[in-house]
Order: structure tokens, then C-alpha cells, then sequence
């Protein structure tokens, strides 16, 4: 019996060395990101072009796909029809999917504009077949433009916007001109400012670092826009995965066209703004994120890449997975206290834990005191900073069950179907979203389990204080209270309804 608990000891103690290495790769391949965006950060104004002479304008077909966006929907065609191009140059396909009175909306915004000279269509199919892939698949067959700028329902991008995306593609190896997102409510509770506080990174230190680092990217799925012959050359758009802008944006960069990306032009949008509409984003991004990975990475692995770009790519199509070594961390680190009580050895595990969270230090800091908060003052960014990232590490070990079931269900292939993230037109503190429709039916049954991970948590802090071994007990705590906090949220904004 004591040698099959010693043998246990040894699994335990193996596995999550092993998991903490594997962050600690992620982490320096996340620092290379940083390096690169640090080292070419002052040439994005190189990227600054626009167009001056509207009389030869190419041809862009701007396509929205939507499905039940009662709130945004009016909003979103004003937006579009304001843009700085030539009413004759651009036309506008409302891909309509919707089964409530958004139709009924949309149609009237519709024939506002056509009246107004403007080209203008609401393209409603016969089913909705492929959801937002099919819609965009579908709307392309009778597209008018060269080039496809795409955007959802919440997104409100400025008025020169084609005219300062549309001159890039005078280079003829540019296939996807991608930009920036911003933030139409991130002062509206913690909620959305976590968020905006990790997708500053991501529109930051990633995708700059990847571009100026000559490696792949990605399309966002929404403000950019496509050559159209390189959405056909590709293989067009795919449903068979959740995340079809990931997927597509891979297989046009394996045919050898370029994705430039634009850090300086930002495109407003509207943050998820409840629990539950968060996580619908989130398992829509980590599932479809596990398929493309399964689907792509062996034709990257067998192309001709060089070696870095191959590397950072599957590091770039495993990003989601980091979530399940984040749990296996979390769930073994409870064990580990009683493990380490018995191999009195060296704790290598806190030297690696402890190179990964500098690391993250960076590059958060990098992407949001440097970057989108540099018209603050550098002590209320600090300051806000400061406060922001304990809560961020909090809340993300907290999501890491919902996201690891997300993952694994990818990398298995369990076909489920895209659940949009509903918009509400929540824009400032004042507005609230009781009443609205688009909540959930039901509550995520995640939150159950999650409650009962910040019990074990709790437990985790009770058994290392009374062994002794202090070595885990901020770790846990902010396990406990991201657990904790994830479910009371979701049990809380169901209750809205």
C-alpha cells in the first residue's frame, strides 16, 4: 500500500512539473510575440495610407451577417451607410438569419436607405445552414465587390474606414486587411473592462508581434476586409469548425497570400456584458479553436513553412488548450501539498511558476499601460493596472473548466452549434439589460461544478495551512475566488431574466 501511494506521489509530482513546463514554453513563445511588437511597434505609422482621390475607388461589398439583433440592428446599418465612400462603390448585404422582429427592423433601415441612392439589400436564405460561415458563404455568391469587408452587428467602425483599409490591397500578395478592436462599454462593470483588459493583448502584442514578426495571423471574423479572390482561392468559407475566421485565415496564408494588420485603426464594439453571454463567447472561441488546430495543423506541419513560423503557428492554433493545462494545474496543486510533505525535495515547480507570471506581467503591461491606455496618466494606468491583473489571473483560473470541457469537445469532434453572443446596445453604466430578450433559457451547468471547485480550493488553503507549506496558498486563493466568482455571476445574470 505505501509503495502504491509512493508511485501515485511520483505520478502526481510528474504531471504537474509537466503541465508548469508546458505554460513556461507558452509563455516565452507569448515573450517572442512581445519582443517583436516592442522592436517594431514605431512602424505601424509606415501602415498609415488613404485614399485621397475617390473618383476610381474599387468596388466593396460590406456584409452583415446577423442573427436576433433587435437592439443593434438599426445602429449598425446608420453606421455602415455613413461611411467616406462613394454610394455607387459599395454596397451593403444585411445577411439576415433572424426569427424574431429584427427582419422587420432591418427592412425598414433598408428601404430608408435605398431611397437615398444607396445599394442596399437584406439577403434572407432559405435556411439557415453553416450559421454565420453559411450566411457569409452564401451572401458572397451574389456579392458585387472585389473586395468583402465584413463586420458584426455590435460593431461600429469609423467613417473613413474603407477609405484607410481598401489602399493596402494595391499590393497584390495582400489578401485580408485586418484591424484593431475597441471598446464601446469596457467601463461598464468588471466584467467587460477583464475583458477589454485581455483583449487589449491580443489586438496588441500578438497580432502586431506576428505581423512584424513575418509570421501567421489571424482575421477576427469581423472589422476587415477580404480580396475576394482570396476567399475563393482559399476554399471559401467552412462551418465545419466554430471559429471559420481562424480556419480561413490559415488556409489563405497556406496559399501564399499575405494578412496585414493595422493596430492604429480601431473598430468600436460592444463587450458581452453577462456571465452567461461571456462564456457562450468564450466555449465558441475555445472549441472552435481546438477543431482548427485538429483540422490545420498537419497541412502546416507538412507545407513549407519555415521551421519558426510552423512552431509559432501551432503555438498560435493550441492557444485554447492552455486552459486545460491551467485546470490539470489547479486540480493536482491541492494533492501536490500532501505530495511534497512526503519528497521533502527541491520545489523546481515554484521557480517555473514564477518565470511564466513575469512573463505575463510583460506582456499584460505591454499590451494595456503601453499601449491602449497611453492617453492615461501613467500613474492612473499603473494604478488601474495594478488592481486589474490579480482580478484578471482570478477570473481566467476560473473560466479554465468551462474552457477545458470547450477544448476537449473540439479535439474529440462533438459537433454542436454556434450560439451567438447576444448584443444589448450597452454602451454606458446608465443602461442596464433587465428585460431583454436574448438571455438564457437556462443556467450553464458549468456554474454547479464551479461552486464546488472553490470548495476544493478552500480546502486546498485550509490543508497547506495546516501542514505548514504555504507554497500554494495565493495560488489557491485565486483559484477560489475566480471558481467562486464565475458561478455566482452566471447563477446571478440568469436570474435576470
Amino acid at each position: 500500500m505505501e509503495q502504491y501511494l509512493m508511485n501515485i506521489g511520483w505520478l502526481i509530482l510528474i504531471i504537474y512539473v509537466l503541465a508548469l513546463v508546458y505554460i513556461l514554453g507558452f509563455s516565452f513563445m507569448q515573450f517572442h510575440l512581445l519582443y517583436y511588437y516592442r522592436k517594431n511597434r514605431k512602424r505601424q505609422s509606415d501602415l498609415n495610407i488613404t485614399f485621397h482621390d475617390l473618383s476610381s475607388v474599387p468596388m466593396v461589398t460590406i456584409q452583415l451577417p446577423i442573427f436576433n439583433e433587435r437592439y443593434v440592428v438599426e445602429r449598425l446599418i446608420d453606421c455602415m451607410a455613413e461611411l467616406d465612400y462613394p454610394k455607387e462603390r459599395f454596397e451593403i448585404q444585411i445577411l439576415d438569419d433572424s426569427n424574431d422582429d429584427t427582419t422587420l427592423k432591418a427592412q425598414r433601415k433598408v428601404d430608408e436607405y435605398k431611397q437615398k441612392g444607396y445599394l442596399i439589400e437584406l439577403v434572407r436564405r432559405p435556411e439557415r445552414v453553416g450559421f454565420k460561415a453559411g450566411a457569409l458563404q452564401y451572401g458572397l455568391q451574389i456579392a458585387k465587390g472585389e473586395f468583402i469587408a465584413i463586420f458584426d452587428a455590435d460593431f461600429l467602425p469609423e467613417k473613413d474606414f474603407l477609405k484607410k483599409t481598401i489602399p493596402h490591397f494595391e499590393d497584390p500578395a495582400i489578401g485580408i486587411v485586418q484591424t484593431r478592436w475597441e471598446h464601446i462599454n469596457e467601463n461598464y462593470s468588471v466584467i467587460t473592462r477583464l475583458q477589454a483588459f485581455q483583449l487589449n493583448v491580443h489586438f496588441t502584442v500578438e497580432q502586431t508581434g506576428r505581423y512584424f514578426g513575418d509570421l501567421l495571423l489571424q482575421f477576427n471574423g469581423t472589422a476587415g476586409v477580404w480580396r475576394r479572390k482570396t476567399i475563393e482561392e482559399a476554399g471559401g468559407w467552412k462551418a465545419d469548425t466554430l471559429t471559420e475566421d481562424l480556419d480561413l485565415s490559415y488556409r489563405a496564408q497556406l496559399k501564399k497570400w499575405r494578412i496585414i494588420y493595422l493596430e492604429h485603426i480601431g473598430s468600436p464594439a460592444e463587450l458581452p456584458i453577462e456571465m452567461n453571454g461571456f462564456k457562450a463567447q468564450q466555449y465558441r472561441w475555445m472549441k472552435g479553436g481546438a477543431e482548427t488546430a485538429k483540422k490545420i495543423l498537419p497541412t502546416v506541419w507538412k507545407s513549407t513553412l519555415p521551421l519558426r513560423q510552423k512552431m509559432h503557428a501551432t503555438t498560435h492554433l493550441l492557444s485554447s488548450a492552455i486552459f486545460v493545462i491551467i485546470f490539470l494545474v489547479g486540480v493536482f496543486s491541492v494533492p501536490m501539498i500532501f505530495v511534497l510533505k512526503q519528497f521533502p525535495a527541491p520545489k523546481p515547480f515554484l521557480f517555473y511558476f514564477l518565470i511564466s507570471m513575469v512573463i505575463v506581467v510583460f506582456v499584460y503591461y505591454a499590451g494595456n499601460v503601453q499601449s491602449a491606455w497611453k492617453n492615461e496618466s501613467k500613474f492612473k494606468s499603473i494604478l488601474k493596472f495594478t488592481l486589474l491583473f490579480p482580478i484578471f489571473l482570478a477570473l481566467s483560473m476560473g473560466m479554465s473548466f468551462h474552457n477545458t470541457i470547450a477544448v476537449l469537445q473540439g479535439y474529440f469532434g462533438k459537433r454542436t452549434p454556434f450560439v451567438r453572443t447576444p448584443k444589448f446596445n450597452i454602451q454606458s453604466i446608465k443602461d442596464t439589460v433587465k428585460a431583454k430578450k436574448y438571455l438564457p433559457s437556462s443556467v450553464n451547468k458549468t456554474a454547479i461544478v464551479e461552486a464546488l471547485l472553490a470548495l476544493y480550493f478552500v480546502f486546498g488553503i485550509g490543508a497547506g495551512i495546516y501542514l505548514h507549506d504555504l507554497s500554494f496558498i495565493f495560488f489557491h486563493l485565486l483559484m477560489a475566488m475566480g471558481y467562486a466568482t464565475i458561478s455566482y455571476f452566471t447563477f446571478k445574470h440568469f436570474a435576470m431574466k
